[in-house]
């Protein structure tokens, strides 16, 4: 059985805590005897979260058990950390087999010297400052979650299920994980490697009114011809013209914009969808099968039918 310890402090992001531990309760009761799953805080006492739920643990530092996976959290808490809880995880984090931290509690554990030649992420609104502090953490601010030997980190709070889920799957296997995400109504197949926004979210929503008919045209239609002359002929604008402004206003080239949004239909039809490969490259604007591979590849480090194979939901018995 393995122990999942959740560290808990005042000010700790709720969801971060209750996200993955609905996950790790879901597996225990899927399959009894895979986790247990203890809480602490620095002295045993109830601590108040972010949005003003009360937490009570089961532990103080003094009696917490050996965790299997140690699991810290994130929140407003993580500003001005208790030095006391930067001690005892200096000292305890190395013991345990897995660390973990979700969204801001990547900053808990490079303060306590923990993500030293690592590679991580974070929410991405501290992953500047978390570069910026830490110079020798390697920080990628877009995948959702990365896993880098034993230690594992997410992006913002809903992550924490997607990495919850992808543990309890290398634990005890993939029908276990599905059977949770269908519970919890959430979806399984989030890569790690996806991106933390979506096209539509990483992307500013245009000022100007042609620039957002463009950006709704884009979503709604990726097999049409998205090159610059053609939006550009959609806006009234000229090519130039239009792609320095839509660039200006969503902070993202025309061309990129296209690529995540094709790249995020074809993952839907691929997820959702029985179409075959060659139909859904054509259907998203790729053109071939061989085009779309090389972008899924690329940004995803998988080929379609891998892709499918592993994030599509195993039929329903």
């Amino acid at each position: 059985m393995r122990t999942v310890l959740v560290v808990l402090f005042d000010d700790v992001q709720s969801l971060d805590v209750t996200g993955p531990v609905e996950v790790f309760n879901g597996a225990e009761q899927h399959c009894p005897g895979t986790y247990r799953i203890r809480t602490v805080s620095r002295d045993g006492r109830a601590v108040r979260t972010s949005s003003g739920l009360t937490l009570v643990p089961d532990h103080s530092f003094a009696d917490a058990p050996p965790a299997h996976t140690l699991l810290v959290p994130g929140g407003a808490g993580t500003r001005q950390p208790d030095p006391r809880l930067l001690a005892w995880l200096r000292e305890n984090a190395p013991r345990a087999a897995r660390l973990v931290s979700v969204c801001t509690g990547a900053l808990l554990l490079a303060e306590a010297g923990l993500l030293e030649g690592r590679r991580v992420t974070s929410h991405w609104s501290v992953c500047d400052k978390l570069a910026r502090e830490h110079p020798s953490v390697e920080v990628d601010p877009d995948p959702i979650f990365i896993r880098d030997g034993d230690l594992a980190t997410s992006a913002g709070v809903t992550s924490g299920i997607d990495l919850a889920l992808a543990l309890v799957e290398e634990d005890t296997g993939r029908e276990t994980a599905l059977s949770i995400a269908r519970h919890l109504v959430v979806f399984l197949r989030r890569p790690g490697n996806q991106a933390q926004f979506s096209a539509q979210l990483a992307a500013q929503t245009a000022q100007r009114e042609p620039l957002r008919e463009v950006q709704h045209w884009i979503t709604e239609h990726p097999g049409e011809d998205l090159s610059v002359e053609a939006l550009a002929a959609r806006a009234r604008l000229s090519p130039r013209h239009f792609a320095r402004a839509f660039q200006g206003e969503t902070g993202m080239t025309p061309g990129r914009y296209v690529d995540r949004v094709r790249l995020e239909h074809a993952r839907r039809l691929l997820e959702e969808s029985a179409d075959g490969i060659e139909e859904i490259s054509r259907s998203c604007g790729y053109g071939t099968p061989e085009a779309m591979r090389r972008a899924f590849v690329r940004t995803l480090g998988a080929a379609p039918a891998e892709y499918r194979r592993r994030f599509r939901p195993a039929p329903a018995h």
